[in-house]
């Protein structure tokens, strides 16, 4: 026994191999505490104080092959897939360099993947084949008011044509009938046929309802003379006959407002074994900040995001169907924030906990609740503590799945508010009429923060700032441990790095997490100091593994059914407590709606485990899992990658 723990003890100094240390860069309030960066690294690396509150170490890239991380993803090769697209650099986007790497956390290997279109705020999820669905992108940055020098804005075309649809070109020039000012189009549209409406009793026919399309219309030329300011009809010039009297404009204010970054349709799979992205249909909806979740039948719902022309997309959502490669539209209108946190419950339902990432009005689909695709109803849920500081909140499911418990985070106010919030709330999704209630609150107001579901049970909870995007140097150099148990947050190593807006954080197979990007605003407390894109990744070793031994596992098949069993070698069955399907996370913008840890059924013998996967498919979704067991000490094993049909 004490020969196996030791070789488990080898096992365990051997993980953290090849990580690159950046020790001599440390800082934080350790720092101060103790006034000494020699003393504060001597602290910090002693086993007993790694056992209690773990490590954090720093990897550099060499620098060919650093980039702005915005989104990150668990592979079933192992490898994590990061992309920046522009990296939020306008630069970038004008010279069309858009970045993605492939990042072997073993082998300490990187590669540069060709990037087909802007990726940056994309949406992604992972597909029951192991590629990972990736759809939305930019098509254009923001430009602030001031910077726009051609009026402009949104254009509602229609066509009364029952008969058929219409297209009009790019750069088709729009006339008002009252203000004779004349604006072009940014692309090219089609605008669906007219509908023929009947009484239902009698049969007899009413009206047609016009087909429409929006489009971002601007003027000709440069000037605030050239501004609109109240609506106005617009003739499409060129259209003779009937379609000049069915095809038309309606436009509302065009003027030289703060255009806002504006989404694309574009859709891939990203291969893991190929190595390459691969172009499948275009959504129905341009969309730059959606959330897509994977739904029990396979197919991945998209929702929210803002549209070709930097407008929220009007409530249209969608579904995309593996099988077809194909979308189609949902049933009914309804209407989220970019990047809100959407949960496929046990049920089937949608579970949204109001947290979003960024852009719609502050009374547009916030509320928090339960949402049936099928009728398209929705139920709200009572009891959320700081209910306008939902933006920047994270949202975590609770370990186990079974129990359908979601924390959500922090949070701040709506836009660049100042304000942020110390809370976290938990509601039970099982319950008869489910409600929040607060669960422990974080020392510090915190927007942006990452949680992280681990193979123990627990939850890590780090990082974020007190104010938008790091303002005033107010990232939180805190992490904490939450006990699902217990309900409380035990303080662990402070992070080594700054993480705020355009941050992430992963579960490894082998236990640890790891921590991407972030874009402050200022590198500096007084605001002053242009902030400076975060390239560095930082790893975190949680104090399960500086424990005396690791349990092994190893062997057995690589697919299991719901409702099926799977036997697999371990020397340390007998301590084995718990087993674990985890999905393997996707996270950008502080929304991970990948990321669930399931429990099994376990049985023991002398040299093996037996473990059952639940026979639930809204549970146990189909797609790749790492397969982790814990022993009496919390110790989780390596995963083991395990496929479910």
């Amino acid at each position: 026994m004490k020969d196996g723990a030791s070789r488990r003890r080898a096992r365990r100094i051997a993980i953290g191999s090849v990580v690159v240390l950046a020790l001599a860069g440390m800082n934080g309030p350790w720092l101060y505490r103790f006034g000494s960066a020699k003393y504060h690294d001597y602290k910090i690396n002693k086993p007993e104080y790694k056992a209690e509150n773990g490590k954090w170490d720093i990897v550099e890239f060499p620098e060919e092959y650093r980039q702005n991380t915005i989104h990150a993803a668990l592979l079933h090769t192992g490898k994590i897939l990061l992309v920046a697209g522009s990296g939020n650099n306008q630069d970038n986007f004008d010279a069309k360099k858009f970045d993605t790497r492939l990042w072997d956390p073993v082998k300490g290997t990187i590669k540069k993947i060709p990037t087909p279109t802007d990726l940056f705020c994309t949406g992604h999820t992972q597909l029951a084949n192991g590629n990972l669905l990736i759809a939305g992108g930019t098509k254009s940055y923001e430009k602030l008011k001031g910077d726009v020098t051609k009026a402009g804005g949104l254009m509602i075309v229609h066509n009364e044509d029952p008969d058929e649809p219409k297209t009009i070109p790019k750069g088709s020039r729009f006339t008002g009938k009252e203000n004779g000012k004349t604006f072009v189009t940014s692309e090219n549209i089609t605008i669906e046929r007219a509908k023929k409406v009947f009484d239902p009793n009698t049969g007899k026919f009413l009206r047609n309802d016009p087909g429409i399309r929006r489009v971002y219309v601007e003027a000709q030329k440069s000037g605030t003379k050239y501004e609109t300011g109240t609506q106005d009809n617009y003739r499409v010039q060129g259209l003779k006959g009937a379609d000049a009297r069915n095809v038309y404009g309606i436009a509302q204010k065009l003027a030289l407002d703060k255009k806002d970054f504006q989404g694309i349709r574009d859709s891939y799979e990203f291969d893991p074994v190929a190595e390459k992205y691969i172009k499948v249909d275009p959504m129905n909806e341009a969309r730059w900040y959606p959330t897509l979740t994977t739904l029990s039948d396979g197919k991945v719902l998209s929702v929210s995001g803002l549209d070709d022309i930097g407008q929220l997309v009007p409530g249209k959502n969608e579904t995309y169907d593996p099988k077809t490669k194909k979308w189609t539209y949902t049933k009914g209108i309804r209407q989220f924030p970019t990047y809100p946190a959407l949960f496929q419950m046990e049920n089937g339902k949608i579970f949204y906990s109001g947290a979003n990432a960024g852009y719609g009005p502050d009374n547009v689909g916030r509320t928090p609740g339960i949402w049936d695709l099928e009728t398209n109803r929705f139920r709200k849920i009572p009891g959320l503590s700081d209910p306008k500081l939902m933006e920047t909140a994270g949202t975590v499911e609770l370990p186990p799945a079974q129990d359908q418990r979601y924390m959500v985070v922090g949070g701040g106010g709506v836009g660049e508010s100042e304000e942020s919030s110390r809370r976290t709330r938990i509601v039970d999704l099982k319950a008869k009429d489910p409600k929040f209630v607060d669960g422990p609150e974080l020392e510090k107001g915190t927007r942006y923060p990452q949680s992280s579901t681990l193979p123990d049970d627990t939850v890590l909870v780090s990082g974020g700032s007190e104010d938008y995007r790091g303002r005033g140097d107010s990232n939180i150099h805190q992490a904490r441990l939450y006990d699902v148990k217990t309900n409380t947050f035990k303080r662990v190593a402070d992070p080594l790095v700054g993480r705020n807006y355009h941050s992430g954080s992963i579960l490894l197979p082998d236990g640890r997490v790891m921590f991407f990007g972030s874009d402050s605003l200022y590198a500096d407390k007084a605001n002053t100091k242009p902030g400076v894109f975060e390239q560095r990744i930082e790893i975190y070793t949680p104090p399960y593994l500086y424990q005396d031994s690791r349990p092994t596992l190893s062997g057995g098949t690589k697919t299991v059914a719901r409702g099926g069993t799977a036997t697999y070698r371990s020397d340390h069955a007998a301590a084995i407590r718990t087993a674990r399907l985890i999905r393997p996370s996707a996270s950008t913008h502080v929304t991970d709606v990948d990321q669930t840890s399931i429990a099994l059924g376990l049985k023991k013998s002398k040299d093996s485990v037996t473990v059952t996967v639940p026979n639930d498919r809204s549970l146990v979704e189909s797609g790749w899992y790492m397969l982790f067991v814990t022993d009496d000490q919390g110790t989780p094993s390596k995963a083991q990658w395990v496929h479910v049909p």
